[in-house]
């Protein structure tokens, strides 16, 4: 019997613990950035929305027509519940499909780090290329280069620090704007992609 692989960086075994204990904080930080710096009514792409909450969910309610994506069936199932008529998909974020259409904005918020390296790269040159000319990438990672063990899933967590943060949105088309923290301090980095990047879409994502 070949075993399935678990897609979700073992968020999938710990969805339901995760759903328990999941905080609002950030969501005012999210919707007040929504509300500067993208259209009325603008499309944005919930990059490891979870079960929505409350990421998600204060976008919808601030009126923003939202799309998730997350590699957990549990935690995908929970937001379709939730969201009914929302387009979701469970795909992941460093090869999904991303509705093969471009939105005004991108936000990906306790996700990023929980990635390897390579895969956090992989990740964001893909939002880059589903984001329309002038569009917005909000993300949290912390501002030092770390690394962690996740209290959840016992799995390595890293940041890549200012410096390589910077360096990776510069090379997929998109200008750090800059970084802010919310009310429980975690760190984001906002920034947009520039007019006529060309980015492709090719064989590494």
């Amino acid at each position: 019997m070949v075993e399935s692989v678990d897609r979700s960086e073992g968020w999938n075994d710990v969805a339901m613990q995760f759903m328990a204990m999941r905080s609002r904080i950030g969501a005012r930080l999210v919707r007040s950035w929504a509300h500067t710096n993208l259209p009325r009514s603008g499309t944005v792409i919930d990059v490891g929305c979870g079960s929505g909450v409350p990421i998600a969910e204060i976008l919808l309610e601030a009126g923003f027509e939202v799309y998730g994506i997350d590699a957990s069936p549990i935690l995908l199932a929970a937001f379709q519940r939730r969201f009914p008529g929302v387009p979701s998909a469970c795909e992941t974020a460093q090869d999904g499909t991303y509705f093969g259409r471009q939105f005004d904005g991108a936000v990906c918020v306790g996700m990023l780090f929980l990635l390897s390296g390579k895969d956090q790269q992989r990740v964001i040159r893909r939002i880059a290329k589903s984001l329309v000319d002038g569009g917005r990438l909000l993300f949290s990672a912390p501002h030092e280069r770390c690394e962690w063990r996740d209290a959840l899933t016992g799995r390595n967590s890293i940041s890549l620090g200012f410096p390589e943060y910077q360096r990776i949105l510069r090379e997929t088309g998109l200008t750090l704007v800059g970084t802010c923290a919310d009310e429980g301090d975690n760190n984001y980095f906002h920034a947009v992609k520039r007019a006529g990047a060309d980015l492709g879409i090719g064989q590494n994502g």
